[in-house]
């Protein structure tokens, strides 16, 4: 997705999310009702600043013309005005730190996915290592073998002549 339309996928997606926190925070007997909607909104927040840092196949004109830079500039300030905006709105109906809450929980599962992923690397690693040990392995077994073969045929030839 070319980084215009991923801004504007991402601008769109904070300001639905938005909406229906607006239209729907009243009415939530709890967080969860909204959360696939919070979720929402940090991906379109996100999308919004993956937009700005991707500029690859972009003219010069593109990435640094002012309307490009204005633009980037005030789509991340409405995500971040948007999600300012929840944020008062989850802590005014489910109490003051509640928001702060939510964030604390998300950075924290994010942290653990990227420590998962890293971890799960290691395995992978370590397993492609081992794969290549005993290929390794194999292959100098197979060399002995065979070295082993041929001085028993050239020691029973050898007998032979000899005899």
């Amino acid at each position: 997705m070319e980084p215009i339309s991923t801004a504007l996928a991402g601008i769109s997606l904070v300001k639905a999310s938005v909406d229906f926190i607006k239209s729907n925070i009243s009415t939530a007997q709890d967080i969860g009702q909204i959360a696939g909607q919070i979720d929402a909104m940090f991906t379109g927040q996100k999308q919004v600043q993956e937009a700005s840092n991707k500029k690859t196949g972009m003219g010069l004109a593109d990435q640094f013309g002012v309307q490009s830079v204005a633009k980037e500039m005030i789509d991340a300030k409405l995500a971040a005005e948007q999600v300012a905006e929840v944020a008062r709105m989850v802590d005014f109906r489910f109490g003051h730190g509640t928001w702060a809450a939510i964030l604390a929980e998300r950075q924290k599962r994010i942290q653990q996915a990227k420590e998962a992923r890293a971890a799960q690397r290691k395995v992978e690693r370590q397993q492609e290592m081992f794969e290549n040990f005993k290929i390794g392995a194999i292959a100098v077994g197979l060399v002995v073998v065979i070295i082993g073969l041929f001085i028993g045929v050239l020691t029973a030839t050898a007998g032979v002549i000899v005899k």
